[in-house]
């Protein structure tokens, strides 16, 4: 009988941590199913969406009959900015407006006819090219068509 007892108590000690060991695991599954329903809406928020990239080809920035307040027009084509400049001779002229040194956004100075970046002093002629300064690159260039409406359309150069 005493070994009937013991094995007894052994399978109801058994029981018992089976049956305590089963709980805490539960438990611990709904405190983390409890910090997950907490903590993903917040990773959620803190982690922003991928943007695709925008793929505009060509834009109408407005009419030759237009009066500028400025001799040139900052645009946004697509997701970058891009300078619209009509030149002493008339001609319309798109170039980037980012200065390729350190992406600050230039200006066109018609009276001293050059693209003008005042982070750094940067100078750029009518093509985008560097004339001084710290710029590493040229401007990039994009293509301006006048319409048979008087209709200026900046699209992206043809490689």
């Amino acid at each position: 009988m005493n070994e009937n007892q013991s094995d007894l108590t052994d399978l109801a000690s058994e029981a018992n941590l089976s049956r305590r060991s089963l709980l805490k695991r539960l438990l611990g599954v709904g405190v983390l199913g409890w910090l997950g329903t907490i903590f993903y809406p917040v990773a959620k928020y803190l982690v922003p969406p991928p943007l695709g990239e925008s793929t505009v080809t060509s834009m109408k920035i407005g009419s030759t009959e237009e009066e500028w307040s400025e001799p040139f027009k900052i645009i946004q084509f697509g997701r970058k900015p891009v300078i619209v400049l009509k030149d002493q001779q008339g001609n319309y002229r798109a170039l980037s407006a980012l200065c390729t040194h350190l992406a600050c956004i230039v200006q066109y100075r018609r009276e001293d006819n050059f693209i003008w970046c005042a982070c750094h002093n940067g100078r750029f002629d009518l093509a985008g090219q560097v004339i001084s300064g710290p710029p590493p690159a040229s401007l990039e260039t994009y293509d301006v068509n006048i319409t048979d409406d008087d209709e200026i359309w900046v699209s992206q150069r043809q490689v």
